[in-house]
């Protein structure tokens, strides 16, 4: 009976070292070297005339046009569903409208405030 407490206590020793094992292999500290903020400043502002015209040609267009079917086929959808039950539900065709009118002038103001 002596023996089998030693042996669980070595195994409960052995568990919480390898915890403590683990814990400190995944908890290394990652040191910067030198100043982060000017590099990342002077990437954006050697990147951000590129970054805009990809955003605003590619992006928002893209954001808008899937916006604008999933709209048109929520309407649509929402219609049938009032022709079927008489009771036509407004909240997703109004959401989805909202996105779309917030992603259509989102270039117009979006570079100001980042």
């Amino acid at each position: 009976m002596l023996k089998s407490n030693k042996i669980k206590i070595l195994k409960l020793f052995i568990g919480i070292a390898i915890v403590m094992l683990m814990i400190g292999i995944s908890a290394v500290t990652v040191f910067a070297a030198g100043d982060v903020s000017s590099a990342i400043e002077s990437t954006w502002n050697s990147a951000q005339t590129q970054i805009k015209n990809v955003v605003n040609n590619v992006v928002f267009p893209a954001v808008d046009m899937i916006l604008a079917i999933l709209f048109f086929v929520k309407l649509a959808t929402a219609y049938m569903d009032y022709r079927k039950h008489g009771q036509f539900e407004f909240t997703a065709p109004a959401i989805l409208f909202g996105c779309l009118v917030f992603s259509l002038t989102a270039p117009l103001y979006i570079w100001t405030v980042l």
